[in-house]
Order: C-alpha cells, then structure tokens, then sequence
C-alpha cells in the first residue's frame, strides 16, 4: 500500500506530487517512533498514528503544512527562529543528525519535549526529502510549569525579545494596536498582567488597557480601564512618580495599604485587589519630549516577585514603546490636521431640484487621510450646475494643496465665465497651473448639467486626461462617455480640448469617479473599467448613497495605494 493510498495521513499534498513521490505506507505506519515525512522546503507530506498522537493532531492539521511552523518553538513556548533551528539546518544540508529534546505544540497548544533524528531519503522522481522520527516523550517543557509559568529568560530570550518588540511596535502607527502588541509579548512571558496608563495632550490620564492571561489566552479587562484621576505633584507613590518621569520601581499590595495619598493612589488599590497581583513593576513610557505614560507589569498567578533585576529589561521596552507612541501620536495630530483640511477642501453638494446627488471620498491606505483625488459641484447661473472630478499627481498633504489651488482656481474661471464652454474653462485653468500653481500635473472632467425644456437633463463637458464617466440606464445598461477627451493638465503642450452633449434619460445614474477605483498595480486600467461596469449595472436599481458604498466595497482593488473620490447623481423619472 503506497502512502498516497493510506487512510493515515499519508495523502500526497495537492501539487507537491511528483516532488514527494510516493514511499511505502507500511514504512511509515509501522513504525513504533513517530515519523513525518518532509519534502525539501519542511512541508509535511505523511504522518503515521504514532506521530498523530504524540503530537494531539488529525492528518488534516499536518499534512501540507510548514513543519517549523505549525510545531517547533523554544522551551518558552514561542516560536524558533529558522535560525537556530538545527533540524532544519539537518534537512537543507541533506545529512543525518539527531538532536535531544526539542519542544514541540500539541494541538491543545501544550509543549512536548522529544527527540529527534533527521534523515534524508531518495524519491522515486529523483528529488530528496526528509524522515523525522521523534521520540523520548516529557510532557511539560523547563520554561512551564504546572500552571504553565515561564522560567526566567536568558540573555539570549531578552535580546530577541528586545527585537521583537522593536519589530512590532515600529510596524504600526495605531495606538491601541502598539498596546496590543506590547502586551502580547510581554504577558505571559514576564507577566501575568499588563496595563497601561497614558497621559492625553491635555496632562489627564487614561487607563489605556488591561490585559489579563486567563485559562490560556489574553484577556481584555474592560471593567479596569478608563479615566483615571489627576497626577500628584509630590506624591511618592510608584504610579504616581512614573507619570511624572521619574525612575522604575517595585510595587506590591502593601505598597498601597496605607491611608491614599491621592486618587491614583485608591485606583491602584482597586487595581491590586481585583487582580489579586502579589508584585508589580512599574516603569514611565517616554518620548522624545515628554512622559507619554506608564507600563505596569504584574503577577498574581506565579509565585516569584519582580526583582531589581527585572527593571532594566521592562526600561528597555518602554523605552521602545515611548518611540512608538510617540510617532502613532505624531501621525494623530497629522491625521486630524488632514482631516480638517479635507473638510473644507471637500465641498458640500449643492441642491439641485429633481436630481439626486452623492459623493465619496476614501484616502489612500498608507497616506495621511487627504489626497489629491477630488470631487466639486456647485451652481452657476440660469439654473446651470458645474459638475468635477479630478486628481493632482499624489496623495499627501502636499497633494492636497495642490489640489486646493487647482479646485479654487477652477471655481473662479467657471463662476466668471457661466456662458462658457467647458474646454475653454479648462484651457484657461491649464495656463494658470502651468505658470501659477505648484501642480506638476493633473487629470480632471468639468461638466454642466442644465435641464432643457422638454424636462430632461443634458450634460455638456470635457475631459482632461481623466478615466470617462460611466452612464448607467435604470434598465441596467451601460456605456462609457469616452467623447471629449483630450490632454491632461500640466504638459505644456497647445491643443485644442474637444467638447461633448448628451442627454440623460431618465432615472438614469451617472458617475464620475477617480483612478484609484479602477487601476491595479497587476491589471490593465480595461480590466478595471469593465469590472465597474459590471457591478454598476447590477446595482442601477440601488439608492445612490448604496450605489456607491457598493460600488467602493466590490470593485475597489484590495491592492489599491491611491485615494478615492466619486461623484453620483441620478435624474428624476420625468
């Protein structure tokens, strides 16, 4: 019986077949050692019952999976670097060797202790894999415990740790997130608790997060968090005097069985009582400039107390986690002045009797909230409407001012000239960016939207280089108004601008919109352009706001870098 034909694990993974070939089932399943069989990468291709059981998983859970991955990790329970995994060095040198005990996750999430030989084998395609064999159980690791308490780290564990926390907390600019993560390296494996304590712009004090690990997990303590009261000046409490800057120190319950100093000082009581924390450490978070607030790191559930020795390492992470507030903090303050601007950048919609309007506007993922993406409509005379879309090279502030200056500029030459075509606005508006505005270049589409005497509504514009308006009938069909299009703005170069009219037909939508709906780093911009059409069409029977949420949701790309920015209106029935 060939593995591929065992009912015991030893299914070939789907496209790895002529890569792992096919060994004996009864080579493997016979054995009384656990065995798993790897190919050349560590994935696993078999393994027989022994090692199922051993290891607490189905052959679903192993087979097709990273060996490494899913199972090996260090005496703490965490993850082995490849680096300083030796089966894995055993298995990219192709020779045998065999290793004591190395720590292994069951799929109840318990280490096991066992030991190992690597040896390599021959398939029949003439490629090489792996049999490891693993032996020698112990059920519980040195780092845990009964109660599943870590040992002390070694020098080695605190640098990685150090990494580690460096790595995580520079990768994200979201306050909460960096808790999260500073938590979650730190408890269980110092503590039974963490909570953070943060000081706001304005010098109060929130209790940010308390993090408890509970029956295995981490837990979120919520009914411990909120406003705390005010800093003491002189109070000499440990709490107290980290949120003032001063150094690390010890705490425990007694610390605090005293008459309070202070309101932080009945806090801190409360909080030894409901945690039931028989020792704490308490260290300030600093910034560049300032106290940013403080890290407690507590244990209720293991038995040995923080010593003076553990205060270097818990300064050397809040030193990484100051680093870190303090630029997500920074990022704040841009992203709220962002947010500002874009609210007055970004217009409100006129009304307009008969006619539905919406817009949208989503900022690029990674940039600061504002872009150069932008969407204007606005009145001009004799019941005239102008209609923009457009999109300044960019998405930064620096982006949005220039699209600012391109947007007011726009609005001065359309609102002076209402009899004016729309090309000449737009070759009037192409002069000033060259020579006025700080814009190297631009796309847009000005369109007036008047109604005419038989009650319908014509749309006369122009396009600058920009993606054509989608027209989208009630009846669900669909065409793009790719007339009228001519260079974009910024190039230097005289050409006349075409214009063009069409009438609207009735509860008909229209939509302008900006690239970043439909261009992909991997696609052609065609690809895009007829996923929109497609979806807008099945959606020409939705409300316009859903319309459009509809439309960002589904026909967005998941790797689009760019800003958004929509406009919609649907004309009345008649």
């Amino acid at each position: 019986m060939d593995v591929a034909d065992a009912d015991t694990g030893g299914s070939p993974v789907p496209g790895h077949q002529e890569r792992s070939g096919a060994l004996p089932g009864t080579m493997v399943e016979d054995m009384h050692a656990a065995a798993v069989l790897v190919d050349d990468d560590g994935l696993m291709l078999a393994a027989n019952r022994a090692a199922r059981d051993v290891l607490g998983r189905s052959a679903e859970d192993l087979v097709g999976q990273d060996s490494h991955d899913l199972l090996h990790r260090d005496c703490h329970g965490h993850a082995m670097p490849r680096t300083r995994c030796a089966m894995r060095k055993a298995l990219l040198t192709r020779r045998t060797e065999q290793g004591d005990t190395e720590w292994f996750e069951r799929g109840d999430g318990t280490l096991i202790g066992l030991s190992w030989m690597v040896t390599p084998y021959a398939l029949d395609s003439g490629r090489t894999g792996a049999l490891v064999l693993l032996h020698g159980v112990q059920r519980e690791g040195p780092s845990q415990g009964a109660e599943g308490i870590s040992a002390p780290l070694t020098e080695l564990d605190r640098l990685a740790l150090l990494a580690e926390t460096t790595t995580q907390l520079t990768s994200t600019l979201d306050i909460d997130e960096a808790l999260h993560r500073l938590a979650a390296l730190t408890v269980p494996r110092l503590a039974d608790w963490a909570i953070f304590d943060l000081l706001t712009d304005r010098d109060e004090v929130r209790r940010a997060l308390v993090m408890e690990h509970k029956d295995g997990i981490l837990v979120q303590r919520d009914d411990l968090q909120g406003p705390m009261p005010p800093v003491p000046e002189l109070s000499p409490m440990p709490l107290s005097r980290a949120l003032r800057g001063a150094a690390s120190s010890l705490a425990g319950p007694s610390t605090y069985q005293g008459p309070p100093d202070s309101g932080i000082a009945v806090e801190q009581q409360r909080l030894f009582t409901e945690t039931g924390m028989h020792s704490a450490a308490i260290a300030p978070i600093r910034g560049l400039r300032d106290v940013l607030g403080a890290l407690t790191l507590g244990r209720s559930q293991r038995p040995g107390a923080f010593t003076a020795g553990d205060l270097p390492l818990l300064e050397d992470l809040t030193r990484r986690a100051g680093l870190a507030l303090d630029n997500a903090r920074l990022y704040e303050r841009q992203r709220k002045v962002a947010e500002t601007m874009q609210r007055h950048l970004l217009p409100q919609l006129p009304t307009v009797p008969g006619v539905e309007m919406t817009a949208r506007y989503v900022p690029a993922p990674h940039a600061s909230s504002v872009g150069g993406d932008w969407y204007d409509a606005f009145t001009l005379a004799d019941s005239a409407h102008a209609l923009v879309i457009g999109d300044v090279v960019g998405h930064d502030l620096d982006a949005a001012a220039g699209m600012a200056q391109v947007r007011n500029m726009l609005r001065a030459f359309a609102w002076s000239q209402p009899d004016s075509v729309p090309s000449a606005i737009v070759t009037q508006l192409d002069e000033a960016v060259r020579h006025i505005a700080e814009v190297p270049m631009a796309t847009m589409i000005l369109a007036t939207l008047a109604r005419r005497d038989d009650g319908l509504w014509a749309l006369h514009w122009t396009n600058a280089g920009h993606p054509p308006p989608l027209l989208v009938g009630h009846d669900g069909q669909t065409r793009y108004l790719d007339d009228a299009h001519g260079i974009l703005l910024g190039t230097g170069l005289t050409r006349a601008r075409p214009d063009a009219i069409t009438v609207l037909p009735p509860r008909s939508t229209l939509l302008l919109y900006t690239d970043g709906l439909v261009e992909t780093p991997h696609r052609s911009i065609d690809h895009g352009l007829d996923r929109l059409r497609r979806h807008a069409a099945a959606l020409a029977h939705r409300p316009l706001d859903s319309f459009c949420d509809s439309l960002l949701e589904q026909v967005r790309p998941t790797d689009n870098d760019d800003d958004v920015a929509m406009l919609a209106l649907r004309t009345p029935s008649g």
